[in-house]
């Protein structure tokens, strides 16, 4: 799995142009919202977004600017799971749960050193990726996706329980989302 499927992946999952009443994201085309849209420079109106577009804004602000291309190069499944929960939650959001399970799966220092959580994924967050795979062993890669799957799950039902309008997404959001 390259980035590049699981854009085509993420864009098949968003569809079209969406401007749900309950959704404080507001108008989306291809999942990008108008924000991100206009963060990247796009000036025209959400449904007149290309598909080309909406894959060169996933390309930049939820891969490579966040550090999941250089995940995905370790371990494609993990690289996946980041890049789609950063685009529902923001890539800082599963950056930071990443680096969090990381230091807690080190065995308190044991297996490799801890790094510093700041949702940034850089040298250090990799080395200890790597490191975290190679002590664990085989099942470390299926044991953080549960891990991470279990943190979004949980925050899909925190956001539903604190504004009674999510409700409408959370049967979507884990359908959809958490494997």
């Amino acid at each position: 799995m390259t980035i590049e499927s699981v854009i085509e992946a993420t864009i098949a999952k968003e569809g079209g142009y969406a401007d749900h009443p309950h959704d404080p994201g507001g108008e989306t085309m291809f999942g990008i919202t108008k924000r991100v849209a206009r963060a990247n420079g796009y000036t025209g109106a959400m449904r007149a977004l290309t598909r080309e577009q909406a894959k060169a804004i996933y390309r930049s602000e939820y891969a490579i600017r966040p550090g999941f291309a250089a995940i995905a190069e370790i371990s494609p499944a993990l690289g996946a799971e980041l890049f789609d929960t950063g685009v529902n939650m923001g890539p800082e959001t599963p950056a930071l749960w990443l680096q969090q399970l990381l230091n807690l799966m080190n065995g308190s220092g044991a297996l490799y050193p801890g790094i510093v959580e700041d949702a940034r994924i850089g040298p250090a967050t990799l080395a200890a990726l790597r490191s975290y795979l190679k002590a664990r062993g085989r099942e470390a890669e299926n044991v953080m996706l549960k891990a991470l799957n279990g943190l979004q799950c949980a925050r899909y039902i925190d956001l539903a329980r604190r504004r009674a309008a999510n409700e409408d997404f959370l049967f979507g959001w884990i359908r959809g989302r958490v494997a």
